[in-house]
Protein backbone atom coordinates (compact mmCIF):
# COMPACT_ATOMS: atom_id res chain seq x y z
CA UNK A 1 0.00 0.00 0.00
CA UNK A 2 1.40 3.49 -0.74
CA UNK A 3 2.87 6.02 1.90
CA UNK A 4 -0.47 8.00 2.53
CA UNK A 5 0.08 11.05 4.84
CA UNK A 6 -1.01 10.55 8.61
CA UNK A 7 -1.55 6.83 7.53
CA UNK A 8 -4.19 4.67 5.72
CA UNK A 9 -6.44 4.78 8.21
CA UNK A 10 -9.11 6.80 8.64
CA UNK A 11 -12.41 6.62 11.08
CA UNK A 12 -15.85 8.30 10.75
CA UNK A 13 -18.18 9.64 13.44
CA UNK A 14 -20.68 6.73 12.13
CA UNK A 15 -18.45 4.13 13.65
CA UNK A 16 -19.03 6.38 17.45
CA UNK A 17 -22.43 7.21 17.08
CA UNK A 18 -23.72 5.27 20.02
CA UNK A 19 -20.37 6.81 21.71
CA UNK A 20 -21.58 10.18 20.41
CA UNK A 21 -25.12 9.50 20.98
CA UNK A 22 -26.59 12.73 19.72
CA UNK A 23 -27.25 13.90 16.43
CA UNK A 24 -28.30 17.24 14.72
CA UNK A 25 -30.25 15.82 11.34
CA UNK A 26 -29.11 19.16 8.84
CA UNK A 27 -31.54 19.18 5.75
CA UNK A 28 -32.75 21.24 2.96
CA UNK A 29 -36.08 20.37 3.50
CA UNK A 30 -37.97 23.00 5.66
CA UNK A 31 -40.24 20.70 7.48
CA UNK A 32 -37.31 19.22 8.98
CA UNK A 33 -35.18 20.45 12.14
CA UNK A 34 -31.57 20.18 13.15
CA UNK A 35 -32.27 20.51 16.32
CA UNK A 36 -30.39 18.33 18.86
CA UNK A 37 -31.85 14.48 19.15
CA UNK A 38 -30.85 11.87 20.85
CA UNK A 39 -31.83 8.46 18.43
CA UNK A 40 -28.79 6.46 20.20
CA UNK A 41 -28.96 7.83 23.82
CA UNK A 42 -27.37 10.74 25.21
CA UNK A 43 -23.94 9.35 24.34
CA UNK A 44 -20.62 9.76 26.28
CA UNK A 45 -18.43 12.09 24.43
CA UNK A 46 -18.15 15.04 22.32
CA UNK A 47 -17.29 15.38 18.61
CA UNK A 48 -14.78 17.73 20.37
CA UNK A 49 -12.89 15.10 21.61
CA UNK A 50 -12.90 12.59 18.74
CA UNK A 51 -9.74 13.40 17.30
CA UNK A 52 -7.90 13.42 20.55
CA UNK A 53 -9.23 9.38 21.03
CA UNK A 54 -8.53 8.93 17.36
CA UNK A 55 -4.95 9.95 18.41
CA UNK A 56 -4.63 8.19 20.96
CA UNK A 57 -5.09 4.96 19.05
CA UNK A 58 -2.96 5.82 16.33
CA UNK A 59 -5.17 6.77 13.90
CA UNK A 60 -4.64 9.92 11.33
CA UNK A 61 -7.37 10.70 9.70
CA UNK A 62 -11.08 11.49 10.48
CA UNK A 63 -14.90 11.62 8.81
CA UNK A 64 -17.48 13.04 10.21
CA UNK A 65 -21.20 12.75 9.16
CA UNK A 66 -23.13 16.32 9.15
CA UNK A 67 -25.66 15.41 11.95
CA UNK A 68 -22.83 14.80 14.12
CA UNK A 69 -21.56 18.85 14.15
CA UNK A 70 -23.41 20.52 16.85
CA UNK A 71 -23.51 24.00 15.38
CA UNK A 72 -22.41 25.34 12.07
CA UNK A 73 -21.07 28.60 13.56
CA UNK A 74 -17.62 30.03 12.85
CA UNK A 75 -16.81 29.74 16.10
CA UNK A 76 -17.60 26.24 16.50
CA UNK A 77 -16.27 25.35 13.54
CA UNK A 78 -12.41 26.84 13.89
CA UNK A 79 -12.65 25.15 17.65
CA UNK A 80 -13.49 21.50 16.00
CA UNK A 81 -10.35 22.54 13.32
CA UNK A 82 -8.18 23.82 16.26
CA UNK A 83 -9.03 20.34 18.04
CA UNK A 84 -8.10 18.47 14.76
CA UNK A 85 -5.02 20.32 14.89
CA UNK A 86 -3.65 20.30 18.13
CA UNK A 87 -3.93 16.00 17.54
CA UNK A 88 -2.65 15.96 13.99
CA UNK A 89 -5.66 15.02 12.75
CA UNK A 90 -6.43 15.06 9.10
CA UNK A 91 -9.98 15.89 8.07
CA UNK A 92 -10.73 13.57 5.19
CA UNK A 93 -13.87 13.85 4.66
CA UNK A 94 -17.28 15.71 5.72
CA UNK A 95 -20.38 13.24 4.88
CA UNK A 96 -23.01 15.72 3.67
CA UNK A 97 -26.36 13.23 4.43
CA UNK A 98 -29.16 14.24 3.32
CA UNK A 99 -30.10 15.71 -0.28
CA UNK A 100 -31.18 14.37 -3.31
CA UNK A 101 -29.87 16.03 -7.00
CA UNK A 102 -31.77 12.99 -8.95
CA UNK A 103 -35.42 14.26 -7.20
CA UNK A 104 -37.64 15.69 -10.01
CA UNK A 105 -39.29 18.10 -7.59
CA UNK A 106 -36.38 18.97 -4.69
CA UNK A 107 -33.38 18.76 -7.25
CA UNK A 108 -32.80 22.11 -7.35
CA UNK A 109 -33.35 23.20 -3.76
CA UNK A 110 -31.12 19.96 -2.63
CA UNK A 111 -28.03 20.69 -4.94
CA UNK A 112 -28.27 24.37 -3.62
CA UNK A 113 -28.39 23.38 -0.35
CA UNK A 114 -25.53 20.64 -0.72
CA UNK A 115 -23.18 23.17 -2.18
CA UNK A 116 -23.39 25.55 1.05
CA UNK A 117 -21.28 22.56 2.82
CA UNK A 118 -18.39 23.32 0.46
CA UNK A 119 -17.64 26.57 2.88
CA UNK A 120 -18.27 24.78 6.10
CA UNK A 121 -15.79 22.15 4.31
CA UNK A 122 -13.36 24.53 3.89
CA UNK A 123 -13.59 26.03 7.17
CA UNK A 124 -13.04 22.97 8.80
CA UNK A 125 -10.05 21.77 6.67
CA UNK A 126 -11.83 18.88 5.08
CA UNK A 127 -9.65 17.64 1.57
CA UNK A 128 -13.51 16.19 0.67
CA UNK A 129 -17.21 16.32 0.83
CA UNK A 130 -19.03 13.42 -0.08
CA UNK A 131 -22.67 14.09 -1.50
CA UNK A 132 -25.54 11.49 -2.16
CA UNK A 133 -25.85 10.99 -5.78
CA UNK A 134 -29.54 10.31 -5.86
CA UNK A 135 -32.60 8.08 -4.02
CA UNK A 136 -34.79 7.86 -7.22
CA UNK A 137 -34.80 4.92 -9.84
CA UNK A 138 -32.00 4.62 -12.08
CA UNK A 139 -33.87 5.34 -15.34
CA UNK A 140 -31.67 7.48 -17.82
CA UNK A 141 -33.80 10.91 -16.92
CA UNK A 142 -33.02 10.39 -13.66
CA UNK A 143 -29.27 9.55 -13.78
CA UNK A 144 -28.94 12.12 -16.52
CA UNK A 145 -30.75 15.20 -13.71
CA UNK A 146 -27.90 13.63 -10.97
CA UNK A 147 -25.16 14.69 -13.27
CA UNK A 148 -26.10 18.01 -14.51
CA UNK A 149 -26.53 18.95 -10.97
CA UNK A 150 -23.85 17.34 -9.74
CA UNK A 151 -21.63 18.90 -12.59
CA UNK A 152 -22.91 22.82 -11.05
CA UNK A 153 -21.76 21.46 -7.85
CA UNK A 154 -18.44 20.44 -8.51
CA UNK A 155 -18.21 24.14 -10.57
CA UNK A 156 -19.22 25.48 -7.00
CA UNK A 157 -16.30 23.52 -5.62
CA UNK A 158 -13.30 25.01 -8.04
CA UNK A 159 -10.76 27.13 -6.44
CA UNK A 160 -12.07 26.13 -2.94
CA UNK A 161 -9.64 23.21 -2.09
CA UNK A 162 -12.46 20.98 -1.46
CA UNK A 163 -13.01 17.65 -3.54
CA UNK A 164 -16.64 16.89 -4.21
CA UNK A 165 -16.90 12.99 -4.05
CA UNK A 166 -20.17 10.97 -4.40
CA UNK A 167 -20.65 7.05 -3.51
CA UNK A 168 -22.04 3.96 -4.67
CA UNK A 169 -25.27 4.10 -2.61
CA UNK A 170 -28.88 4.62 -2.97
CA UNK A 171 -31.55 3.59 -5.83
CA UNK A 172 -29.67 5.81 -8.15
CA UNK A 173 -26.95 3.89 -8.23
CA UNK A 174 -27.68 0.37 -7.52
CA UNK A 175 -24.77 -1.61 -9.70
CA UNK A 176 -21.44 -0.78 -11.76
CA UNK A 177 -23.25 -0.23 -15.23
CA UNK A 178 -25.33 3.36 -13.35
CA UNK A 179 -22.01 4.07 -10.85
CA UNK A 180 -19.50 4.07 -14.37
CA UNK A 181 -21.88 6.16 -16.33
CA UNK A 182 -22.35 8.68 -14.29
CA UNK A 183 -18.44 9.06 -13.46
CA UNK A 184 -17.66 8.92 -17.43
CA UNK A 185 -20.40 11.62 -17.62
CA UNK A 186 -19.26 13.57 -14.85
CA UNK A 187 -15.04 13.46 -16.42
CA UNK A 188 -13.19 13.22 -13.10
CA UNK A 189 -15.08 16.74 -12.02
CA UNK A 190 -15.85 14.74 -8.77
CA UNK A 191 -14.44 11.28 -7.45
CA UNK A 192 -15.72 8.32 -5.96
CA UNK A 193 -15.99 7.11 -2.43
CA UNK A 194 -16.26 3.27 -2.94
CA UNK A 195 -17.96 1.44 -0.02
CA UNK A 196 -17.81 -1.70 0.59
CA UNK A 197 -21.11 -2.34 2.31
CA UNK A 198 -24.02 -0.67 0.35
CA UNK A 199 -24.18 -3.52 -2.70
CA UNK A 200 -25.66 -7.24 -1.56
CA UNK A 201 -23.59 -10.05 -1.82
CA UNK A 202 -22.72 -12.30 -3.79
CA UNK A 203 -23.14 -9.36 -6.70
CA UNK A 204 -21.10 -7.01 -4.65
CA UNK A 205 -17.94 -8.27 -5.55
CA UNK A 206 -17.43 -8.24 -8.54
CA UNK A 207 -19.07 -5.13 -8.49
CA UNK A 208 -16.80 -3.55 -6.54
CA UNK A 209 -13.89 -5.23 -8.43
CA UNK A 210 -15.32 -2.82 -11.43
CA UNK A 211 -15.59 0.21 -9.56
CA UNK A 212 -12.76 0.22 -7.22
CA UNK A 213 -10.18 1.57 -9.92
CA UNK A 214 -12.21 4.67 -9.96
CA UNK A 215 -11.75 5.41 -6.02
CA UNK A 216 -9.93 7.80 -4.47
CA UNK A 217 -11.19 6.83 -0.89
CA UNK A 218 -12.66 3.79 0.45
CA UNK A 219 -15.53 2.99 3.14
CA UNK A 220 -14.54 0.06 4.77
CA UNK A 221 -17.35 -1.54 6.78
CA UNK A 222 -17.64 -4.94 7.67
CA UNK A 223 -20.65 -7.46 8.25
CA UNK A 224 -20.89 -9.22 11.57
CA UNK A 225 -23.20 -12.00 12.49
CA UNK A 226 -24.04 -13.56 15.57
CA UNK A 227 -20.23 -15.11 15.79
CA UNK A 228 -18.65 -11.55 14.98
CA UNK A 229 -16.89 -10.13 12.09
CA UNK A 230 -17.73 -11.89 8.62
CA UNK A 231 -14.25 -12.81 7.57
CA UNK A 232 -14.84 -14.12 4.81
CA UNK A 233 -17.53 -11.37 3.45
CA UNK A 234 -14.51 -8.60 4.66
CA UNK A 235 -11.57 -10.54 3.09
CA UNK A 236 -13.61 -11.38 -0.34
CA UNK A 237 -14.06 -7.25 -0.33
CA UNK A 238 -10.86 -6.38 0.38
CA UNK A 239 -9.56 -8.75 -2.62
CA UNK A 240 -11.64 -7.31 -5.15
CA UNK A 241 -10.12 -3.66 -4.12
CA UNK A 242 -7.04 -5.37 -4.30
CA UNK A 243 -7.75 -6.80 -8.12
CA UNK A 244 -8.73 -3.43 -8.60
CA UNK A 245 -5.77 -1.59 -7.71
CA UNK A 246 -7.19 0.71 -5.01
CA UNK A 247 -4.31 1.97 -3.43
CA UNK A 248 -6.37 4.79 -1.07
CA UNK A 249 -6.76 5.13 2.95
CA UNK A 250 -9.52 3.04 4.05
CA UNK A 251 -11.92 4.38 6.62
CA UNK A 252 -13.14 1.74 9.30
CA UNK A 253 -17.08 1.69 9.59
CA UNK A 254 -18.07 -0.19 12.13
CA UNK A 255 -22.28 -0.58 12.05
CA UNK A 256 -22.83 -3.70 14.82
CA UNK A 257 -24.18 -4.57 18.53
CA UNK A 258 -22.09 -6.98 18.67
CA UNK A 259 -19.33 -4.77 20.38
CA UNK A 260 -20.65 -2.81 23.57
CA UNK A 261 -17.57 -0.82 22.95
CA UNK A 262 -16.94 0.81 19.58
CA UNK A 263 -13.61 1.06 20.11
CA UNK A 264 -13.44 -2.62 19.55
CA UNK A 265 -14.93 -3.26 16.34
CA UNK A 266 -12.97 -0.28 14.70
CA UNK A 267 -9.51 -1.68 15.69
CA UNK A 268 -10.45 -5.52 14.89
CA UNK A 269 -11.53 -4.07 11.34
CA UNK A 270 -8.12 -2.38 11.49
CA UNK A 271 -5.65 -5.17 12.54
CA UNK A 272 -7.81 -7.05 9.56
CA UNK A 273 -7.37 -5.06 6.69
CA UNK A 274 -3.34 -4.62 8.30
CA UNK A 275 -3.28 -8.14 8.20
CA UNK A 276 -4.61 -8.64 4.33
CA UNK A 277 -2.35 -6.20 3.19
CA UNK A 278 0.73 -8.07 4.56
CA UNK A 279 0.05 -10.93 2.30
CA UNK A 280 -1.32 -9.20 -0.21
CA UNK A 281 1.74 -8.24 -2.49
CA UNK A 282 2.58 -12.10 -1.81
CA UNK A 283 -0.36 -12.93 -3.56
CA UNK A 284 -0.02 -10.96 -6.43
CA UNK A 285 3.85 -12.11 -7.17
CA UNK A 286 2.44 -15.76 -6.60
Amino acid sequence: MQALQNGPFAVSTWSLHRMLGATYPHSPDPQKSAARQEPYGRGTVSLLEVPRMLAERGLGRLEVCSFHLPSLDASYLAEFRDALKASNILFQTLLVEDGDPSNPETAERDIGWIAGWIDIAKALGAERIRVIAGKQQPNEENLARSARHLKWLAGQAEGSGVRVVTENWFALLPSPKEMNWLLDELDGKIGLNGDLGNWAAPAKYEGLANIMRRAEICHAKAEYNASGLDAADYRHCLEMCEKAGYAGPYTLIYDSPFFTDEWDGILLQKRFIEEFLEGAPARRTA
